[in-house]
């Protein structure tokens, strides 16, 4: 993987550690192996532009205080879940800090609108011989 634009570090982010839901056997009961990572966008040290982008997010890990939380429940250790929440989260960073190419509008050229208007032409004359015939 390219590494990160925009790196975060752990410093800015909070971890809680919660017992996973659904089944799981005799462990899950007892081991707080879940993880909820909390990200607060607006005290980020993101650069202003892409704050926004990320609060302007339709998205129900965003809360209206602007704090981002990703609960992370895959894997059996509380480690590889915080691993894979801070990783979750740095997805989402990069997918918006990516701004897409403005798509510029081309005109088609000379010899391909008359080849367009011979292909009509052509196929009104093959529809035209399909009329009835006058004896």
């Amino acid at each position: 993987m390219d590494k990160p634009q925009y790196p975060i570090s752990e410093r800015e982010v909070e971890f809680s550690a919660m017992r996973a839901q659904g089944a799981g056997g005799q462990n899950v009961n007892k081991v707080s192996s879940a993880v909820h990572l909390r990200f607060d966008v607006r005290a980020s040290s993101l650069p202003e532009w892409l704050r926004e982008r990320l609060l302007a997010l339709a998205d129900q890990r965003l809360n209206k205080d602007g704090v981002l939380v990703i609960k992370a429940q895959q894997h059996r250790t509380q480690e590889l879940n915080r691993a894979d929440a801070l990783q979750r989260l740095q997805a989402l960073i990069d997918a918006v800090s990516h701004t897409p190419k403005a798509r510029r509008a081309t005109k088609p050229t000379y010899g391909s609108k008359q080849r367009r208007l011979a292909g009509k032409t052509r196929r009104g004359e093959v529809k035209s011989l399909r009329g009835k015939v006058d004896l």
